[in-house]
C-alpha cells in the first residue's frame, strides 16, 4: 500500500460565475469528505481548492493506494432460529453462512450476544480495503451528485446517442496518485493527465499534468491559468491597487466583494487596465454610473479620496496582449452606450414631478390581497402621521406626511424600471429637483433602510418616521392576510423588515411602545384576525431576541429582560447592562432562586393583591421583610423611573438577608386564610418591586 498526493480535476465549459466558488469549495469538500469515510484519507489530509472559469479541481494529501483491512461482526439471526435444540445449524443459518461466503465450519466461531431481549448469533469477519480506484469512483460520482448546481445542461456525448446532464458539459477528467493515473470514469469521461489552458494564451491546445503535486505550476507554466480561486482573487486585489495608485490622485477602486468574486470566476489570467469616460456623464447620479458599470460590464469604478465618482474605471480583461489599447478602446465603447442611456433616463425623469406620478401608483398592484401601490402609500402615511405625532414635533410629522405621499413614486420612473436597485435613491435626487428640500429628500432616499444586517440607519427623524411606517405597513399586511416566514422561507424579508424596526427603536432610543405602533398598523387592514397583533409583537422580540445574543448577551440575560416585554425598546441595553451587573453581586443568586420561589408560589396560590396589614403580621421574619420592602421599595422604584436601572436592582440586593430568612422562619401556606394571604400579599408585593427591571427569575440557575 503506497501513501501519494491526490489530484482530481474535471475539465469542463466556462461554469456560471456566481456558483463557481461554492461549486469548487463542495466538489473538494465532499471528495475529501468521501474519501475519509472509506478509510483512503486520514483526518490528517489536506485539500485544496482549485476553481476556475473551466475547471473544478482538489488536491488532497496522503491518500493510500488503498483502505486498511476492517473487523466486521454481522448479526446473523436469533439464536432460537440459526441453532436447534440440540444446538445444531438450521437450515435458515447454513443458509445466511453460505450468502457470505463460509460453511458449516463456521458456526463454533459465531458470537453469542443479547440483542434486545433475545440473544443472537453473530459472525465476525475481516473486510479487504477499497482500492484506490474503486474508492475514488465511488466519492467523485458523490461529490458530483452533491454540486450546488443552479441549473441543470443537458448534453450529447460524441457518439451522438448518449445523453449526459451536469452542470456544463464536460471535457477531461484528469485523476493522479502521485504520478499515476487512476483508471476512473465520469460524465463518459475515462481520467488521464490531459487537460486543456487558456483558451486563447496556453503554449499548446492540451496541457499534460506531470503528477499531483505539480498541476498548479505546470497549468500556470504551459497553461497560462492560475487555477486557485483564492490566488486568483488575491492577483486581481493587487492589481487593481496597483492600477488605481498609477493614476493617483488618491483615487481607490470601489469594494465590493461580490463583484470581486463573480470577477475572478470570469478570467484565467486576469490583466487590470484603466479606461475612462467622457467627464459630462458625471453628472448623472453616481450610483446610476456605479451601478451599470458593475451590474452590467463588471467594471471597476474608481473613486476619489472624498468618495465621489472619477471619470477613471478598472476592466479586468482575460488577455494580456502586449499592446493592450484595443482592449481598453473596446471597453471605453462598451460603457458609453450604457452611460448615455443613464444620463437619457436621468434627465427624462426630471420632466416629470414626483407629485404628478403619485396618481399612476393606483394602477401599480401590490399585492393581490393588499391593493395597489396607491392603497398602500396612503397607508404608511397614516401610520406616518401617527408616529410623527408620537414623536412630539409637528414639522417632523408633516414631512413625513409628504415623505411618505413620495416615497414610491419613483418605482414609476425609467430609471428606476432599468435599476430597481435604485428605488428610493433616485427619488431622492428627483425630491431634491422638486425642490422638496434635503429632509424630505432624504427620507424618500432612506425609507427602504436598513436594508440589511448592518445597513446604516436613516439619517434623520423624518426619515426614521416614514422607514418605521413603511416596514411596520409591511409586516402588519402580511400578517394580516396569514402570510408568515415559515422555516428557512421568508419570500417578503419580513424577518429583515423585524429586524429594521428593532435596530430602529433601539438604537435611537424612539420614544415609541411597540405594541401600541403594531396596533396602530394593524388597525389599517380588516383582514386581521384577532391575536394577530400579538402574535407580530411576538415575532418582532423574537429578531430582538436574536439581535441581542449576537450582540454577546447570554441566553439568561436576554430572556429576563424580554420576560417583562418592554414596550421603549431604547431601554433594553440599559436593562441588559443592569441585569448583568445585578448578576455580579454575591446576593444574586440567593435573590433569583427565592425570586423564582416566589413566583411558584403566587402561581399556585388564589389571586393575591400586592396588599400587606401590618396587624396580621405575625412572625419576626415576616415583620422584618415587610419593613425592609417598604423601606427599600420606594428607593428602588424611584431609581427605575429615573432610568437608573442599575442603581435600582443593586438597591433590591439589600433584600437577600430578609427574604432568606423569611422562607426559612415563614410558612407561606398558613391554615388561617386572613394570614395565607396576607403573607401572599407580602410576597406580591415583594415580587412586583424585584421585577420592574427583568424577571430576576430568569437568573435562577
Amino acid at each position: 500500500m503506497s501513501v501519494q498526493n491526490l489530484l482530481v480535476e474535471l475539465f469542463v465549459e466556462e461554469l456560471p460565475p456566481k456558483a463557481l466558488k461554492k461549486l469548487g469549495e463542495s466538489f473538494a469538500g465532499v471528495l475529501l469528505e468521501q474519501l475519509r469515510a472509506q478509510g483512503l484519507a486520514s483526518q490528517e489530509s489536506k485539500v485544496t481548492t482549485y476553481a476556475s472559469p473551466r475547471r473544478l479541481a482538489a488536491h488532497v494529501t496522503a491518500v493510500a493506494s488503498q483502505g486498511a483491512d476492517k473487523s466486521v461482526s454481522q448479526k446473523l439471526m436469533p439464536v432460537s432460529v440459526g441453532l436447534d435444540a440440540a444446538g445444531k445449524p438450521t437450515p435458515a443459518l447454513l443458509k445466511k453462512l453460505q450468502a457470505l461466503g463460509a460453511d458449516a465450519a463456521a458456526v463454533p466461531q459465531l458470537k453469542r450476544q443479547m440483542d434486545g431481549k433475545a440473544e443472537a448469533l453473530f459472525h465476525d469477519s475481516t473486510a479487504k480495503g477499497v482500492l484506490l480506484p474503486e474508492g475514488l469512483q465511488k466519492a467523485l460520482l458523490e461529490s458530483l451528485a452533491k454540486l450546488p448546481i443552479p441549473k441543470v445542461m443537458t448534453y450529447q456525448l460524441a457518439d451522438g446517442w448518449t445523453d449526459v446532464k451536469f452542470v456544463r458539459p464536460a471535457h477531461a477528467l484528469v485523476a493522479l496518485h502521485g504520478k499515476d493515473v487512476v483508471p476512473i470514469q465520469a460524465l463518459g469521461l475515462s481520467a488521464g493527465r490531459i487537460t486543456g489552458g487558456h483558451r486563447f494564451e496556453a503554449a499548446a491546445a492540451t496541457v499534460s499534468i506531470p503528477d499531483a503535486d505539480s498541476y498548479a505550476a505546470t497549468l500556470a507554466r504551459e497553461g497560462a491559468v492560475i487555477a486557485g480561486f483564492a490566488e486568483r482573487r488575491a492577483e486581481i486585489e493587487r492589481q487593481l491597487r496597483d492600477a488605481a495608485a498609477k493614476v493617483g490622485g488618491g483615487v481607490q477602486p470601489i469594494e465590493d466583494d461580490a463583484l470581486l468574486d463573480e470577477v475572478t470566476a470570469l478570467v484565467e489570467r486576469p490583466n487590470v487596465l484603466t479606461c475612462q469616460f467622457e467627464s459630462e456623464f458625471l453628472q448623472v447620479p453616481q450610483e446610476c454610473l456605479i451601478l451599470t458599470m458593475k451590474a452590467n460590464q463588471k467594471y471597476f469604478p474608481l473613486l476619489d479620496a472624498g468618495g465621489k465618482l472619477t471619470n477613471r474605471f478598472l476592466v479586468v480583461s482575460n488577455i494580456r496582449p502586449q499592446d493592450p489599447s484595443a482592449v481598453i478602446g473596446g471597453n471605453e465603447r462598451v460603457v458609453r452606450p450604457r452611460l448615455a442611456d443613464a444620463k437619457f433616463f436621468f434627465d427624462q425623469d426630471r420632466k416629470k414631478s414626483l407629485e404628478s406620478r403619485v396618481p399612476g401608483l393606483d394602477k401599480v398592484v401590490y399585492h393581490n390581497k393588499l391593493g395597489t401601490q396607491g392603497e398602500r402609500m396612503e397607508r404608511v402615511r397614516a401610520i406616518s402621521r401617527v408616529i410623527g405625532g408620537q414623536m412630539g414635533s409637528d414639522q417632523v410629522a408633516r414631512q413625513a406626511d409628504v415623505a411618505a405621499r413620495l416615497a414610491k413614486a419613483d418605482l414609476l420612473t425609467d430609471m428606476v424600471g432599468e435599476f430597481p436597485e435604485l428605488q428610493g435613491i433616485m427619488g431622492g435626487y428627483y425630491a431634491r429637483h422638486d425642490g422638496l428640500g434635503d429632509a424630505v429628500a432624504a427620507a424618500i432616499e432612506d425609507h427602504y433602510r436598513p436594508r440589511f444586517a448592518g445597513d446604516a440607519l436613516p439619517r434623520n427623524d423624518v426619515g426614521l418616521v416614514v422607514a418605521l411606517a413603511d416596514k411596520l405597513e409591511t409586516l402588519a399586511g402580511l400578517f394580516a392576510i396569514g402570510q408568515l416566514p415559515t422555516g428557512d422561507k421568508d419570500p417578503f424579508a419580513l424577518r429583515r423588515h423585524a429586524l429594521g424596526v428593532v435596530r430602529m427603536l433601539m438604537e435611537k432610543d424612539l420614544p415609541l411602545q411597540l405594541h401600541a405602533l403594531v396596533t396602530q398598523a394593524l388597525a389599517l387592514f380588516p383582514q386581521a384576525q384577532p391575536g394577530t397583533a400579538e402574535q407580530l409583537t411576538d415575532f418582532i422580540y423574537e429578531r430582538l431576541s436574536g439581535l441581542l445574543r449576537e450582540q454577546g448577551y447570554s441566553a439568561q440575560e436576554v430572556e429576563a429582560v424580554l420576560a417583562l416585554r418592554p414596550q421603549r425598546l431604547g431601554d433594553v441595553a440599559k436593562r441588559l447592562a443592569a441585569v448583568r451587573a445585578f448578576a455580579a453581586l454575591p446576593e444574586a443568586p440567593a435573590l433569583a432562586a427565592a425570586n423564582k420561589r416566589i413566583g411558584n408560589i403566587l402561581k399556585k396560590a388564589e389571586k393575591a393583591d400586592a396588599h400587606v396589614n401590618e396587624a396580621l403580621l405575625k412572625e419576626d421574619a415576616e415583620k422584618a421583610l415587610h419593613a425592609a420592602t417598604r423601606d427599600i421599595a420606594p428607593k428602588a422604584r424611584a431609581q427605575f423611573e429615573a432610568g437608573d436601572y442599575t442603581g435600582s436592582l443593586r438597591t433590591l440586593a439589600v433584600l437577600r438577608g430578609p427574604v432568606d430568612a423569611f422562607f426559612d422562619g415563614v410558612m407561606v401556606n398558613a391554615e388561617e386564610t386572613d394570614l395565607r394571604l396576607n403573607r401572599l400579599g407580602l410576597l406580591a408585593t415583594l415580587h412586583q418591586a424585584m421585577n420592574r427591571v427583568a424577571d430576576l427569575s430568569r437568573l435562577a440557575q
